[in-house]
């Protein structure tokens, strides 16, 4: 799929989306916010849901949280441009409360859409609920600053799992704070083994595949050369450096 196919596709999820009414979250919406960011990204960001602002802007992450999350990413030299930003429900709980089961379910296919759509090698998980969807039943005091394998019914068919906690958490505590600018630290490494993991499974299954006889010599040549396996090449993800005391002016 290329860029243009990408963001086509991902602009017709985004206005369906626009106009939902799957869930009771759609009746107290100013605006639903479906994501954004680069189409070509090998990471993916998964938030929980949208708050106040969000719900204004039609935009992720762009409050107080979107400030701190803006600066987790300059600490790695990445800029929110450089990733796609989503969350788990589109449409913002009342007074910023845990989505509910039913609602999650109602939103998981865009989400589901967005992720095939986009392939990434990492999804880097936000908080309990998104983390949750992609590593069910662990406890994120436990978990953040891990990665384990997707489950290919995530969307996410050959992807990593990173988590982190979720900004507005760090908000609220020095201590995750302090926990999270150390696990952003680990996303270039986990990006790293994602791609590998990729160039890995690209390298078996050109391996697996059967090749054709070779048709018969009419004179005496060499023996045939086994067909080699393609040339693997992982996306080069090179974000530009973030200059010093960078102000970002956030989306």
């Amino acid at each position: 799929m290329t860029d243009a196919e990408r963001r086509v596709a991902l602009d017709t999820i985004a206005a369906e989306v626009n106009v939902c009414t799957r869930c009771r979250l759609h009746a107290g919406r100013t605006r639903a916010v479906p994501g954004e960011g680069n189409p070509d990204t090998e990471v993916v960001f998964v938030g929980e849901g949208p708050g106040f602002n969000e719900d204004r802007q039609g935009r992720p992450f762009v409050g107080r949280a979107g400030d701190l999350l803006v600066k987790l990413l300059g600490s790695i030299g990445w800029r929110r441009e450089d990733v796609f930003i989503t969350n788990i429900v589109k449409c913002r709980p009342p007074d910023n409360r845990d989505p509910e089961p039913d609602e999650i379910a109602a939103c998981l296919p865009y989400l589901q859409r967005q992720l095939t759509v986009l392939d990434p090698a990492l999804v880097v998980t936000l908080g309990r609920h998104s983390m949750g969807r992609f590593m069910p039943g662990a406890p994120i005091s436990r978990t953040h600053g891990t990665v384990r394998p997707a489950d290919p019914a995530t969307g996410a068919s050959d992807a990593l799992v990173y988590a982190l906690y979720h900004p507005a958490a760090a908000l609220r505590s020095t201590e995750v704070e302090r926990q999270s600018f150390e696990d952003v630290a680990g996303i270039p490494r986990a990006l790293v083994d994602a791609r590998t993991k990729r160039a890995e499974q690209m390298i078996a299954v050109a391996e697996a595949e059967p090749t054709e006889p070779a048709e018969p010599a009419a004179a005496a040549t060499s023996p045939a050369t086994p067909i080699a396996a393609p040339p693997v090449s992982a996306a080069a993800f090179t974000p530009p450096d973030a200059p010093p005391d960078d102000q970002l002016t956030l989306f």
